[in-house]
């Protein structure tokens, strides 16, 4: 909400907006004054020391103030506007230096338009909002004491003029309404203007924010990088490493029962040869879901027509793709496929399954389909939410249209290429 919508509302009077706008312009007073005088006091200092090359050196100062100056703006601002202002900054690179960082900042255009409100909160801003609500508080306090006054003194107000308490208060009945409603629509008008100004001075540009919503999906799609590597890294080390280590095992145990003759001793020796060989399926199994290898070697419709050769139940398989897609891509679909046929056979009790794949323009589309009991919700125990923020890091979508008594049917949207 803002200034500008509070004061449209028919409770603007008996709300704190009033009493926010107050404070919003009084607070200007001495941030107008400290802003000036650093920015008066460094424009001296470099004019006094430019003759020795050290004022000079101080000019790159000017815009990290104004650094300063935005950020304490948009704090204050949040009197007027409870959304706030964001930042038009970009996020500096952590790799960067302190020297490196401040350089980066100070040659941003936010930084520039930071220093210019600066000078426009310190020459113009303040002394006329400290005027306006100095003014409009004074007379307001003045009608609310005047009982207090006239029972003193005799109080000139206007054309009137109090000498008793009765008087006083009266003219405080009549008029102190009056000019609460008048003072506070005054000040809220000039408040919310003042903070309209801060927010298109100190707030982000259009460019601005695309670039922070690009920064930002730059992160995100790191974060998926990341991801991806380290599940690479494990696949790696268990099927290279603990999986061979197994298989070693294995065939030893089973030299061992060819060796031993019937006894207990061959008896136990068997039962760990069949224990391992089940490990071992299980650890291949465990690594074909961390980080498939077919996926890797052959591509999404054949590590897809895997998957649902391994489903218990019917599943028709329809993906036709001309090409292959970014690695991250064609992961995120797989796990869609994999972690949709799963919960199918877990929950859906369903007979027969669908997956259907294709691309349509610049986006991939795929869709798995059941003839379940349906009541499928994305976040609701399915195992797809992190998948869902998966896709929203590469721009895509995860819908699930699954209505009680079924069918279920779970629809996924990306884009055929990583953004820029």
């Amino acid at each position: 909400m803002t200034g500008w919508q509070a004061l449209a509302s028919p409770r603007f009077l008996v709300s704190s907006w009033p009493w926010r706008a107050y404070l919003y312009l009084f607070t200007s007073v001495p941030v107008g004054l400290v802003t000036i005088c650093v920015l008066i006091g460094l424009a001296a200092t470099s004019a006094v020391l430019s003759p020795i090359v050290i004022g000079i050196l101080l000019l790159p100062v000017f815009p990290l103030t104004g650094v300063v100056i935005g950020r304490a703006e948009r704090w204050r601002a949040g009197l007027m506007l409870l959304d706030g202002i964001k930042s038009p900054h970009a996020v500096t690179p952590v790799s960067l230096t302190l020297r490196e960082k401040l350089k980066f900042r100070r040659r941003e255009q936010a930084s520039m338009r930071e220093l210019g409100y600066g000078f426009l909160l310190g020459l113009l801003v303040w002394p006329f909002s400290a005027a306006v609500a100095g003014i409009s508080a004074t007379a307001l306090g003045i009608t609310l004491v005047s009982p207090i006054l006239a029972d003193t003194e005799e109080v000139g107000m206007g054309p009137w003029t109090l000498d008793t308490v009765g008087e006083g208060l009266l003219f405080a009945v009549t008029f102190g309404p009056v000019f609460y409603v008048v003072s506070s629509y005054l000040v809220g008008v000039l408040a919310a203007a003042e903070a309209s100004l801060a927010k298109a001075m100190l707030g982000p540009r259009q460019e601005e924010l695309q670039r922070n919503v690009a920064e930002l999906r730059r992160s995100r799609l790191d974060l998926v990088d990341a991801f991806e590597t380290e599940r690479a890294r494990i696949e790696r080390h268990l099927h290279d490493g603990v999986q061979q280590r197994l298989v070693g095992l294995t065939m030893t145990l089973g030299l061992a029962e060819l060796d031993l003759p019937e006894g207990e001793g061959r008896r136990l020796v068997v039962k760990a040869h069949s224990e391992a060989e089940a490990a071992l399926a299980d650890l291949r199994e465990a690594v074909r879901g961390i980080h498939p290898r077919v996926l890797i070697d052959l591509g999404l419709e054949a590590a897809i027509r895997e998957v649902a050769d391994r489903s218990p139940l019917p599943t028709s398989v329809s993906v036709t793709l001309d090409s292959r897609l970014p690695p991250p891509i064609e992961a995120a679909a797989y796990f869609v496929a994999s972690e949709a046929l799963s919960n199918v056979a877990k929950h859906a009790q369903a007979r027969t399954c669908q997956v259907w794949g294709r691309r349509e323009g610049d986006m991939l589309v795929l869709s798995v389909t059941d003839d379940g009991v349906g009541g499928a919700t994305v976040g609701a125990g399915s195992g797809l939410t992190g998948l869902v923020t998966r896709l929203d890091a590469l721009g895509g979508t995860l819908v699930v249209d699954s209505p009680p008594g079924g069918p279920t049917r779970l629809r996924m949207e990306c884009p055929c290429r990583l953004g820029d």
